[in-house]
């Protein structure tokens, strides 16, 4: 672990040395938050007042500018972790355990949104908060896996050894990314198809599309704003560990 959180003159300057990481870190945060409530700004204002509203659903189609960013977030963020589970397990990169410890918690965060935001949808249009929906049903168990990883990571005290533990689950539950994605096209389903990233182009009108895009911007901002934040803050304390065990050693 002292090798992960060296911050020593000789160690290679670049983003993956930890100790320039956080300053680069410092430095981001504040900008990428003040980009999130600008963005926020824009967006919710074509969102509730803007966009028009649907011809079937009414003002109730407004919960899909909350709704669909926040499930391609609980995708992403998961993304976000098996790319860091590659990086642990083949690459040894130092901060690919970071990013992916700080990630899981967003993660599970935008998959609750989602479907807590697609249950207060569900209501009024299915006429049931809940169904046994293949696509309900897939993105609950991203909320279990999200909660499982989160947990394994307390359980294994030893970082190095938590780090190839979960990386392995991570790739594991990739599995359900696909069936998420697809569930829609491989089972009845009451939700609709893709509608914005089709091969033919969206199917959306434009006076929704760009309010959509614009909360998914948002969205994508504050994901990176706590991703960062949130990296920086477990590099404090891996370094905050280290130097106790160091402590430790040297006194006795």
């Amino acid at each position: 672990m002292s090798t992960i959180l060296d911050t020593r003159a000789g160690a290679r300057p670049s983003i993956a040395n930890p100790g320039r990481f956080a300053g680069i870190a410092d430095r981001a945060v504040p900008i990428l938050g003040a980009m999130t409530l600008a963005t926020f700004a824009v967006g919710l204002y074509l969102a509730l007042w803007a966009s028009p509203e649907d011809y079937q659903q009414g003002s109730t189609v407004r919960i899909m500018y909350v709704h669909v960013p926040a499930a391609w977030l609980a995708l992403f963020a998961y993304l976000v972790m098996t790319s860091a589970a590659l990086g642990t397990l083949v690459w040894r990169h130092p901060l690919a355990d970071v990013a992916a410890k700080a990630a899981a918690p967003l993660g599970a965060a935008f998959t609750f949104a989602a479907l807590a935001s697609g249950s207060v949808w569900g209501k009024p249009m299915w006429g049931a908060w809940w169904v046994w929906d293949s696509r309900l049903t897939s993105m609950l168990i991203l909320l279990f896996i999200y909660l499982g990883l989160i947990a394994l990571w307390r359980a294994v005290d030893e970082p190095a050894r938590a780090a190839r533990i979960t990386a392995i689950a991570t790739l594991i539950g990739f599995v359900n990314i696909p069936i998420i994605k697809f569930s829609v096209d491989w089972w009845n389903t009451l939700h609709q198809g893709a509608s914005v990233l089709r091969l033919d182009g969206p199917s959306i009108h434009s006076s929704m599309l760009v309010p959509l895009l614009v909360m998914a911007s948002a969205f994508m901002l504050l994901f990176a704003t706590l991703h960062l934040a949130a990296m920086r803050t477990d590099l404090m304390r891996r370094r905050a560990r280290s130097l106790r065990l160091r402590a430790a050693e040297a006194a006795a």
